[in-house]
């Protein structure tokens, strides 16, 4: 049985929820697609970009009912964040695709050193495009983040280079009250120091806010080794077929 989620947890879940989701309204708008946000859940009455969710639960108290009215269910591939992990879609044709942990990292927490590579913005769309490359190992035919993204006061796509070379990557979004930190990857050397060197920037633009997020495995393990703590459990679903 699950533990009980304490009051102060759920509000840093909650807060964590709405980062993301705005993270993935931002997203969806740079691709033409408007999401709505409900008092309990964001959602997209249009199919979002590959990777992210057709709705992101904002409150526990938010019901499967309300989000299948709005999303595209007629079409194999809608997607739902299951923030609270309280949700059961089976009985609507769903499955579960992953699951991971909401994480958060106090700014008052000391930075590990961010090993060799040096952390800066991601200002173009050439460097975007070198980015996204690098993320994915492959060049991608339609681009993912788009342009638009640079141009986002909230967000900010952050690379770490080691002389002209990309190693590492990160994108941050700031809400009204945390940071959220995605994306985070290597090309080169340890996951953990590419969360070190993202860390270190982030505190540096942001030194009083939380830093928050979701991961899952070696993700998680380097999170947990640069100061978050994990704090709640979501669930992400999947309808694949008619």
């Amino acid at each position: 049985m699950r533990r009980a989620v304490s009051s102060t947890a759920m509000a840093e879940v909650t807060s964590a929820a709405r980062n993301n989701a705005e993270w993935c309204d931002i997203v969806c708008r740079t691709h033409g697609i408007g999401g709505l946000f409900q008092a309990r859940f964001w959602a997209s009455p249009t199919r979002t970009p590959p990777f992210y969710p057709d709705a992101v639960t904002l409150d526990p108290g938010a019901t499967a009912e309300t989000i299948l009215r709005i999303v595209d269910v007629e079409t194999p591939g809608c997607s739902v964040k299951d923030s609270f992990a309280n949700l059961d879609l089976s009985r609507a044709g769903f499955r579960t695709l992953f699951e991971s942990e909401w994480i958060t990292r106090d700014p008052r927490r000391p930075v590990r050193a961010g090993g060799g590579a040096a952390w800066r913005r991601v200002l173009d769309s050439a460097a975007l495009e070198a980015w996204e490359a690098a993320w994915s190992g492959e060049p991608a035919a339609t681009a993912l983040f788009k342009p638009a993204l640079l141009d986002d006061p909230a967000v900010s796509v952050l690379g770490g280079y080691v002389g002209d070379r990309l190693a590492a990557g990160a994108i941050v979004n700031r809400s009204r009250a945390v940071v959220g930190v995605s994306n985070v990857f290597t090309t080169i050397g340890d996951l953990g120091e590419a969360w070190s060197g993202c860390i270190a920037t982030v505190a540096r633009e942001f030194p009083r806010l939380p830093t928050v997020g979701y991961e899952s495995g070696e993700g998680l393990m380097a999170a947990h080794a640069n100061g978050f703590s994990s704090i709640g459990h979501l669930r992400v679903w999947i309808k694949e077929d008619q």
